[in-house]
């Protein structure tokens, strides 16, 4: 017997425990701790996460966590500025891309911008919902972030097109944008490389447009709704101070002021809370959409057709309603789970309803491109009414246009 063997023989008779294996901490911890938590906050929202869900995903405890990071806020401060960092960086160009052709150096940064967003598909989803919840220094940081990128792709889209007015450059450099990151307002999936190609493909589309002109828009007609009509006055107040605050910003206190009761009792002869109320105003939302698609296809002659008609029920209803539309984007984390459930199948429907009709129109598209198409033309409506509101630049009309121009690849017929 060898002398180790020996000695492993007199531990083993005496009763010693086996070497303890010892744990050592990760090098890339912090960048695990950057995924992790931006999967949780964009699968629940700044509010709806806590440090403990975080380090419980990890694998380690909380105290564990707070020697990276001294707050939870600290944690989505830092992964919201990187990402709005990485995505600036994205769109500089090289030294070399002054002698480049227009055309290259704005595909470049398209394809730029596209492969950051991908890689961190994640956190743009914070960057694009989250980041209201940043202290005011640091979502100035984020606008300013976020402007250097509009302010680089409208300068590639002026030099391929200039004879496009500003305001049309405007337009056009958002729609791009909001084409790009509408990755991570859903979780269709598609490997990276064609991801980035249908993206490409969109947003050359988008770069192509011929948009109307500018013209006088008629302001939406509000429709007053009676005093007795409490529940659709409280729905109303509820959806318009969610869009301003925020869901986790509004108490029932806030909302029956708002509508004019007298106490917050008052609302839960209506609705069993404020929770109740979301649940309510998402339901709404869903069915605008899902209901518009029986009529317009038993309506219209051919697939094309049909989307056309969704096309437009779709931007106005979105434009009537802008409140409603950015909070069904913003909230759903909030609502009650047992809505969950039914809502993401009435969305799920309703998503695969105009990805079928989209692939009868372009049969060279697979069922996950269509789907991420439809989800790219539905939120370059929410982003034109974020950034624009009523002005006559993001008009209807435009904006029918451009999102034909991100299903179809071109004017409907």
């Amino acid at each position: 017997m060898s002398v180790d063997n020996r000695r492993t023989a007199r531990k083993a008779s005496s009763g010693d425990s086996a070497p303890r294996e010892v744990r050592r901490r990760p090098k890339n911890r912090r960048a695990q701790i950057a995924a992790a938590s931006a999967a949780a906050f964009g699968a629940l929202g700044y509010h709806g996460v806590s440090m403990d869900d975080i380090a419980s995903g990890l694998g380690i405890s909380s105290a564990a966590l707070y020697r990276h990071y001294p707050s939870k806020y600290a944690l989505f401060r830092e992964e919201l500025l990187r990402v709005g960092r990485a995505m600036t960086e994205s769109v500089e160009l090289p030294d070399e891309a002054a002698d480049w052709p227009a055309e290259q150096r704005l595909r470049h940064v398209l394809d730029a911008l596209i492969a950051v967003t991908i890689e961190n598909r994640p956190t743009v989803t914070l960057v694009r919902w989250e980041g209201r919840y940043l202290e005011p220094a640091d979502e100035t940081t984020l606008d300013e972030q976020q402007a250097a990128v509009l302010d680089a792709l409208g300068s590639e889209l002026a030099a391929l097109r200039p004879k496009t007015t500003d305001d049309d450059l405007r337009v056009l450099r958002a729609a791009l944008l909001s084409a790009i990151t509408s990755i991570a307002d859903h979780h269709a999936g598609l490997p990276a490389k064609a991801l980035a190609r249908l993206l490409h493909s969109a947003c050359w589309s988008i770069a192509h447009a011929e948009l109307p002109a500018e013209r006088p828009v008629e302001p939406v007609a509000v429709v007053e709704i009676p005093d007795s009509f409490k529940h659709e006055l409280l729905l109303r107040k509820a959806v318009e101070l969610f869009h301003e605050r925020g869901y986790p910003n509004v108490s029932v206190e806030d909302i029956a002021t708002a509508a004019g009761l007298s106490a917050a009792s008052a609302v839960y002869r209506f609705y069993r809370g404020k929770s109740d109320i979301l649940a309510a105003a998402f339901r709404r939302a869903a069915e605008r959409v899902s209901g518009a698609i029986g009529p317009a296809v038993a309506a219209a002659g051919d697939s094309e057709d049909a989307l056309t008609a969704l096309i437009t029920k779709y931007v106005a209803g979105s434009f009537a309603e802008r409140a409603l539309t950015f909070v069904y984007y913003t909230e759903f984390q909030h609502v009650p789970a047992e809505e969950r459930t039914v809502l993401r199948n009435i969305q799920r429907l309703s998503v695969e309803e105009w990805a079928r009709l989209l692939r009868e129109v372009r049969t060279e598209l697979t069922p996950a491109e269509a789907r991420i198409l439809v989800h790219a033309a539905f939120a370059v409506v929410v982003d034109l009414g974020r950034a624009f509101g009523n002005e006559p630049l993001a008009a209807q009309d435009r904006v029918r246009l451009l999102m034909q121009l991100v299903l179809f690849g071109r004017p409907a017929q």
